[in-house]
């Protein structure tokens, strides 16, 4: 089981420093013995029969979600009008061998997680009518995502991020293109993580950031050259906690 730390009882700046490397951040444990998702629950009949009777479940709270919320950053910014609200497409490949996650490298020199691996999406515009054209804008933008592709089957609760957004994460099965037309001023690559791995815990990695202000818990899930983290790996888990019940 996790553990949790201390650091949800403390408020703390949770904005990482200029340089953070997530990957030298010590793990503290890996989710060996957590709940396996069944094998059924990965495909697309049963991802779509789980979002339409979702079963009583509970999302799991990132310590990115808590600190923003204690120290004010969300409250802040809905006193002065100014909450960023987002969207992101979690694509769910259509493959033969199984089910793969489409995820993105952002290009380093962004202002917002620069660098990292992300869902494509970005926030909601007033021309867009509901958090899936939003999603599905701002894939066809970032990576040439054709909508037509898309079935969306559910949503999963909004995420909080340090950077002030509050995002709603779209989950979508996708026909995969044979290639992909990537914005290069946000997006660095594309890339596939097969969905077996990423909602296998045994591969969920705790890593705690220690600093002068207290401690701060994140998850990783590296796969390969790529290290996934953050957000994004928060909004996995809660994938996981859905389809795992």
């Amino acid at each position: 089981m996790i553990k949790k730390s201390n650091s949800q009882n403390q408020t703390l700046s949770v904005a990482v420093p200029a340089g953070f490397d997530a990957k030298a951040i010590p793990i503290h444990e890996v989710c060996f013995g957590q709940a396996k998702v069944a094998a059924h629950v990965l495909e697309p009949l049963g991802l779509r029969d789980r979002f339409q009777y979702p079963p009583a479940w509970e999302p799991e709270i990132t310590d990115e979600n808590r600190h923003v919320i204690a120290a004010g950053i969300i409250q802040n910014r809905q006193a002065a009008g100014k909450i960023t609200q987002a969207a992101v497409l979690i694509p769910l490949l259509l493959k033969a061998d199984g089910l793969s996650v489409l995820l993105t490298q952002r290009a380093d020199h962004l202002h917002d997680h620069a660098g990292q691996i992300s869902f494509p999406g970005g926030r909601m515009d007033p021309g867009d009518s509901s958090p899936n054209d939003t999603a599905l804008r701002e894939s066809e933008e970032e990576i040439g995502l054709d909508r037509q592709g898309v079935e969306i089957i559910g949503h999963l609760p909004q995420y909080l991020t340090v950077s002030g957004y509050s995002v709603t994460p779209v989950v979508g099965l996708v026909k995969p293109q044979a290639e992909y037309a990537l914005d290069a001023f946000e997006v660095a690559d594309v890339f596939e993580v097969p969905l077996h791995f990423l909602m296998d815990p045994a591969n969920h990695q705790v890593r705690v950031w220690e600093s002068d202000q207290g401690s701060r818990r994140f998850y990783s899930m590296p796969y390969e050259n790529r290290f996934i983290w953050g957000a994004t790996a928060g909004m996995l888990r809660n994938l996981y906690h859905l389809l795992k019940v």
